[in-house]
C-alpha cells in the first residue's frame, strides 16, 4: 500500500511539470471567474439578511406597541386597517415567549394489592400526606401539564402543575432558572423538587415502578420539594463532577409550618460518574438535608429538627451505548436519619435507617422488566 501511494503522488508532480502556460492560464482564469461568483452571492444573501431583519424588527415594534394600546384600553384603529406585514421565513429568536412548550402528562393505573393500601402503615415512622399507595382497581393517579419557555437569554422557566384523582389541583413545581451564567453556575429559584438523592428530582411518570421506593416514602413523603433557592456548580473535570446547595422555606415534610421564618430548611448535595467503556456508565451521589419542624402536624404535632444522609449509585449498560433497544440499570440508595423533638408532647429521639436495591432490563423497544427490594429500620 506504501508503494502504491508513492507512485501515485511522483506521477501528479510529474504531470503538473508539463503542464503548458495555456493550460495554467485556463486555470487562474476560473479561480477568478468563482471567486467574483461567489462575491456576487455573499453580498445578494447578506443583503436578503439584513431586509428579513428589518421587517422582522418593524413586526415586533407594532406588536409590542399593539400590547400596550389594549392594555391601556386605547383601540388601535389605524393598526388594525393596514396590511398584514410579508412573512418572514426564518422563525425569530423569541418565537418561545410567545409559543411556550406545552405538555400533558397522563398517568394511569390497574393496580392489584394483597391489602388494602388505604390501611397500610409503617411501624416507627410518622408519614407524609403523599406517602400511601394507590387504591385498588382501575386509577387515574396524578395527571400533569407542564409549561417550558425561555424567558430571555439568561433564564428560563418552568411550571408544572399536578392534577390529582380526586380532583384537586396543586402547583408541583414553578420555578426560573439561569441559562448562561459563567464558570459552570447554574441558579435555581421558586418551587420545586430537591436535587437530593438520585431518585427525588425526578418526577412520578419517569419512575420505573409505579411507586417511590420504601424510604423515599417512610423519610422524604414520597419526594422532598419546597419553595427556595438552589445554586449547582459543574466542575470543569474530564469527568461528571456535580455539587449543588439550596435553601428552602421549610413546609414540606419532614419540615412544617416554615420554621425560622420561612428558612428552616437547608441541603447539599454532590454527584460524580462517567463512562466505564463505550457501553457502560456509572454515576455516585451523597445528599444531607436538615429541616426544622414547628408545629408539623401529621395528626399528632411535631416541633424539631430531622437530619438526613443518602448514598447513591447507579450503573447502566447499553450495547455501544445505544439504549433504544436494549440496556439495563441497577441502582441502589442507602438513607440514614435521626428526627429530635417533641412529638405530641413527648421528647423523642429517633434513629432510621433504610435501603433499596432495584434493577430494570428493557429486552426491546417500550418493554421492560424489574425488581426492586426495601428495607427499612427504626
Amino acid at each position: 500500500m506504501k508503494r502504491t501511494q508513492t507512485a501515485a503522488i511522483a506521477l501528479a508532480v510529474g504531470l503538473a511539470s508539463v503542464a503548458t502556460p495555456a493550460a495554467k492560464a485556463d486555470t487562474a482564469s476560473d479561480i477568478a471567474q468563482i471567486r467574483n461568483e461567489m462575491k456576487s452571492l455573499r453580498g445578494d444573501y447578506e443583503k436578503k439578511i439584513e431586509d428579513l431583519e428589518e421587517r422582522l424588527k418593524r413586526a415586533e415594534a407594532r406588536a409590542t406597541e399593539a400590547e400596550a394600546k389594549a392594555a391601556t384600553g386605547t383601540t388601535p384603529v389605524a393598526e388594525a386597517a393596514a396590511p398584514p406585514p410579508a412573512p418572514v421565513v426564518s422563525a425569530p429568536s423569541s418565537a418561545s415567549a410567545f409559543n411556550p412548550a406545552i405538555s400533558a402528562i397522563l398517568n394511569g393505573s390497574y393496580n392489584v394489592s394483597s391489602k388494602d393500601p388505604s390501611t397500610l402503615r409503617i411501624p416507627g415512622f410518622v408519614l407524609g400526606d403523599e406517602a400511601g399507595l394507590r387504591d385498588r382497581g382501575f386509577s387515574l393517579g396524578e395527571s400533569e401539564v407542564a409549561i417550558t419557555a425561555n424567558v430571555d437569554q439568561a433564564f428560563m422557566a418552568n411550571l408544572i402543575v399536578a392534577l390529582g384523582s380526586d380532583n384537586s389541583i396543586g402547583v408541583e413545581e414553578a420555578f426560573i432558572r439561569t441559562t448562561d451564567l459563567p464558570a459552570g453556575f447554574t441558579v435555581k429559584a421558586g418551587r420545586f423538587f430537591s436535587g437530593i438523592g438520585y431518585l427525588n428530582e425526578r418526577h412520578a411518570h419517569v419512575w420505573d415502578f409505579s411507586d417511590a421506593p420504601l424510604p423515599y416514602r417512610a423519610m422524604l413523603g414520597n419526594q422532598y420539594g419546597d419553595d427556595g433557592v438552589q445554586v449547582r456548580w459543574l466542575a470543569p473535570t474530564d469527568f461528571f463532577l456535580e455539587f449543588g446547595a439550596e435553601w428552602m422555606r421549610g413546609d414540606a415534610f419532614p419540615a412544617g409550618n416554615a420554621d425560622d421564618n420561612g428558612s428552616g430548611t437547608v441541603s447539599a448535595f454532590v454527584h460524580s460518574g462517567g463512562d466505564i467503556d463505550e457501553s457502560s456508565s456509572f454515576l455516585l451521589g451523597a445528599s444531607y438535608l436538615r429541616t426544622k419542624s414547628g408545629q408539623r402536624d401529621t395528626g399528632e404535632i411535631f416541633s424539631g429538627k430531622d437530619d438526613l444522609f443518602i448514598a447513591s449509585a447507579v450503573y447502566k449498560w447499553a450495547p455501544n451505548g445505544n439504549p433504544l433497544q436494549t440496556n439495563l440499570s441497577v441502582s441502589g440508595e442507602y438513607f440514614l436519619g435521626n428526627e429530635q423533638g417533641n412529638f405530641a408532647g413527648v421528647p423523642v429521639d429517633y434513629q432510621r435507617s433504610g435501603y433499596y436495591v432495584q434493577g430494570v432490563y428493557q429486552f426491546m423497544p417500550r418493554w421492560r422488566v424489574g425488581v426492586r427490594y426495601a428495607e427499612l429500620q427504626s
